[in-house]
């Protein structure tokens, strides 16, 4: 949210971007305003950024700064959402410096117990526990090089022979900055997800222009990636395969039963927030595209949103394709807070729903999209 307030020390006026209006009361006092301070709520821009704020600061863009907050005002309910995801920025910033700071303790610890240990033997056991180390640590990278290959060809054969899994990413212009990046993480998983499976899929991202691909083209070692990026649709890129397209829709009333090898099957790449209600089936139906659903219902109860992220979508199909079991797959994935109480946990998952171990998770995924 932003306000105008003037100071004492100087004549020109500032846009600040504040929490809430109850911090510019409480700071107004301080700043000794020589006018009465009303806080103005005005909508944020879609290409809003730090830099964006920096450049509205400066005296020079002073009618810049004019033009933005004349901007229409933002609802309240548009205000709640807005401070709630400055919150959990703020939280998860906050989370990820205590475990840098937790791991960087533990790496101290194991040094100092490494050192300990060496100075209490002698010059014999020294050099062969100096040894044993080298050669665990030379053992331990010709491994992951060995797992890095072996991940390569199987990327390689899934782009060759592999199950075609699209996502979507013409919805780029109806989703905010925020939700941008919360979508280019989902495609991260995907990837890192893709390249663990035993069985991968062939990925494509359609429609892969502007905004979306600049962010994208942020990742670093993206451009590596073993997937087909696309700038067309994937109505152009498989012009001569039309038939074979099935866009997967929660409001679709074709329940899938099998992966056809044959089959394109198409997920749409938006954050939507509940906003956007039946677009994805909307828009197969004006294409003259099959749609098809999860069968997600057969198997559990979800006790909120019916609405899946990409990755959580990607990621039951891959276990399909591993495992050839519907219920098995929608288990694993699902997380325990959409389904209801009193719903059987069915087999012992590996989700990590802890935000600790999310923000642990998330490194991971970065980690293995970098090593490509």
């Amino acid at each position: 949210m932003f306000c105008w307030c003037s100071t004492s020390s100087s004549s020109s006026i500032r846009l600040v971007l504040w929490q809430n209006w109850k911090t510019l009361f409480r700071h107004s006092s301080s700043l000794h305003c020589p006018v009465k301070v009303k806080p103005y709520f005005a909508a944020i821009p879609r290409n809003y950024s730090r830099q964006t704020e920096t450049m509205m600061e400066s005296p020079e863009n002073d009618k810049a700064t004019q033009t933005a907050a004349a901007a229409v005002p933002m609802s309240k309910n548009a205000q709640r959402r807005f401070l709630k995801q400055q919150r959990f920025e703020l939280k998860k910033a906050e989370k990820k410096s205590k475990m840098k700071e937790h791991k960087k303790r533990e790496a101290e610890q194991k040094r100092k117990e490494w050192e300990d240990r060496l100075a209490g033997v002698g010059e014999a056991e020294r050099e062969r526990l100096t040894e044993e180390r080298r050669r665990r640590r030379k053992e331990h990278l010709e491994k992951l090089t060995e797992e890095k290959g072996k991940k390569m060809e199987r990327l390689q054969e899934a782009r060759a022979n592999g199950q075609n899994l699209v996502i979507d990413l013409e919805f780029a212009h109806l989703m905010s900055p925020i939700e941008l990046k919360s979508l280019v993480q989902q495609i991260m998983y995907c990837y890192a997800i893709n390249g663990k499976c035993a069985v991968p899929a062939h990925i494509w991202l359609t429609g892969c222009l502007g905004e979306m691909q600049n962010q994208l083209l942020q990742i670093t070692g993206f451009d590596k990636w073993l997937i087909e990026k696309e700038e067309q649709s994937y109505v152009e890129a498989f012009k001569d395969r039309k038939e074979n397209l099935v866009y997967l829709t929660a409001d679709s009333e074709n329940v899938l039963g099998e992966l056809d090898p044959k089959e394109v099957y198409i997920i749409g790449g938006l954050v939507d927030r509940n906003r956007w209600k039946g677009i994805t089936m909307k828009k197969a139906i004006e294409q003259g595209i099959r749609t098809a659903k999860l069968p997600i219902g057969a198997y559990l109860k979800m006790s909120s949103s019916q609405v899946l992220t990409v990755n959580q979508v990607v990621e039951i199909l891959l276990k399909f394709l591993e495992k050839r079991d519907w219920k098995d797959s929608c288990f694993q994935v699902i997380p325990l807070r959409k389904r209801p109480d009193n719903e059987d946990d069915g087999p012992e998952v590996g989700r990590l729903d802890n935000e600790n171990n999310a923000v642990i998770e998330d490194q991971k995924v970065k980690r293995q999209c970098i090593e490509t």
